[in-house]
């Protein structure tokens, strides 16, 4: 077997099956000034069937490039804002009794959607949090004894806000590591934020056009998957998620008191999965370490635990992070 010709027939297939990728951006990109990182995350996450977990300020586009996203796969979208007062049924809706029929019928929620942006999700008790774990995990909602299976694409978005800590409900580890990337978003730049005055005061405010369909979607990330990674990549991305589980092992001591524990086995999964979809996005057939790098801080950062002397020190996931990829030989 010719590995080379292989790779490059591959190449050129994915260069092919990936040209829409471009045309989301450029769509997208219409409405959102900006935020190249967190348009690159939605893609990732689409195509690679995972969450996110959105930290960031109110007023930085959030709500506004997931329902963008959905415009142009022209799929469902539902915004449920998470309260203390909300509850499962809320989210995933309920049984109704209908004296016309004397029967109970079933009112769906907003959860029956392709893509769900859950704002503030930690305002909500646990709950109401691990409704939405189930539909997240599992892909099916369970309302009375009849579980219904959800569209696909499924994607939630779900916001936090790093300001107000007050009066809410933190995600368990064991919740947070459903999320497939956590990723931080930041103001925009001076250029940026004028642009986006002109185009919020502007008669008309731009609207991004439908490019593909859900199905187009479920199909791409058949592509996706078959985005060769080469041996030496899966054990360079598996030094990374040790070297969170191990530090001494990775000639990092300095980090043995410092994680009170380290990435999951999902870490690695993840990884792999979203260098993957990376390459994609870059019209790439194979995942080089640069795609691996790009998307380490987002996979990782909810998964590593800290103990009190990281904290007593000023030391965070990030610089742990950033450690762990300057120390590892790249392969």
């Amino acid at each position: 077997m010719n590995v080379g010709l292989d790779i490059k027939e591959l190449n050129e297939k994915i260069q092919r099956e990936s040209e829409f990728v471009d045309l989301i951006q450029m769509e997208i990109n219409k409405v959102i000034i900006g935020q190249k990182h967190l348009i690159d995350s939605l893609l990732i996450a689409v195509l690679s069937n995972g969450h996110i977990l959105l930290e960031g300020v109110p007023g930085l586009a959030k709500t506004l490039a997931i329902t963008t996203l959905a415009n142009t796969i022209q799929a469902k979208f539902s915004r449920i804002q998470f309260t203390p007062d909300l509850l499962p049924a809320d989210l995933i809706g309920t049984m109704i009794y209908s004296q016309k029929t004397e029967n109970f019928t079933v009112k769906k929620g907003p959860i029956f959607s392709n893509f769900i942006l859950a704002d503030e999700i930690n305002r909500s008790p646990a709950k109401v949090q691990s409704a939405l774990l189930e539909a997240m995990q599992e892909r099916q909602v369970t309302i009375g004894e009849q579980s219904y299976k959800l569209d696909e694409p499924f994607m939630v978005l779900a916001t936090q806000n790093p300001i107000e800590q007050e009066g809410t409900y933190p995600l368990p580890e064991a919740q947070l590591d459903r999320f497939m990337l956590k990723v931080i978003i930041s103001y925009p730049t001076k250029e940026e934020e004028q642009r986006i005055i002109r185009i919020n005061v502007a008669k008309e405010f731009p609207k991004a056009n439908a490019i593909v369909s859900p199905q187009h979607i479920i199909k791409a990330r058949e592509f996706v998957k078959e985005v060769y990674v080469d041996e030496k990549i899966e054990r360079y991305i598996l030094d990374i998620v040790f070297a969170t589980r191990f530090p001494q092992d990775y000639k990092l001591e300095k980090f043995k008191e410092m994680i009170a524990y380290g990435a999951s086995p999902r870490a690695s999964i993840f990884l792999t999965l979203a260098a993957k979809a990376h390459a994609f996005i870059k019209r790439r057939g194979y995942v080089i370490p640069e795609d691996v790098r790009a998307i380490c801080h987002d996979v990782l950062r909810h998964r590593i635990g800290l103990t009190y002397e990281a904290e007593a020190e000023n030391i965070t996931t990030e610089d742990i992070i950033n450690e762990i990829l300057n120390t590892i030989e790249v392969p």
